[in-house]
């Protein structure tokens, strides 16, 4: 079963256990989202379509995380006039996995498991810094280390037993002779 609804001035096709980027909307990671904008509904009894929406229809999703988007490079130039504006935008959006579809006597549920994993974290799971910060954040020799398959490792980092030596204070600076023409 599928649906098409409306948020944030764009149109979107879903399915259950879809993952959406959207417009930016209120709300916490893991918070559950009910749109009732549904423009049309397909599934094995036909196609159902709104005038202009489905009554009694709604999408069920949950919120999984709100970031920042891709940099949009604004440039501005007149020609020979020295007129040169270089600008950037990043648009806020939510990244949304479609829970369930109900309407027009029909029901489609997602059965899987929401991941709040933000795209950040995975970035760094994938470029293996996220053992390093772990490591930071308990503060100890022990460290926990995530695996590819997401299972945690707990491991040991070796440190050196001699302190970091310290460089050699500076000597000041001996104090300026009197001038010669002082004396007289």
């Amino acid at each position: 079963m599928y649906a098409v609804i409306k948020t944030g001035g764009k149109q979107y096709r879903v399915q259950p256990g879809d993952t959406i980027v959207v417009e930016k909307l209120d709300g916490d990671a893991g918070a559950e989202l009910k749109f009732d904008s549904v423009l049309m509904l397909g599934g094995d009894k036909g196609v159902t379509l709104g005038a202009p929406l489905i009554d009694g229809a709604f999408v069920g999703a949950t919120l999984v995380e709100t970031r920042k988007g891709e940099k949009i490079k604004i440039f501005k130039k007149t020609r020979r006039q020295g007129y040169r504006r270089t600008n950037g935008h990043r648009q806020m959006e939510s990244v949304l996995r479609i829970t369930g579809i109900e309407g027009a006597g029909e029901t489609a549920k997602w059965d899987g498991k929401v991941d709040l994993t933000t795209k950040a974290e995975l970035n760094l799971r994938a470029r293996n810094l996220a053992a390093r910060d772990a490591a930071s954040s308990l503060g100890s020799t022990e460290t926990v280390v995530t695996d590819v398959d997401g299972a945690e490792v707990k491991g040991v980092v070796v440190e050196s037993s001699a302190p970091a030596k310290k460089a050699p204070a500076k000597k000041k600076a001996a104090p300026k002779a009197e001038a010669a023409g002082d004396e007289a």
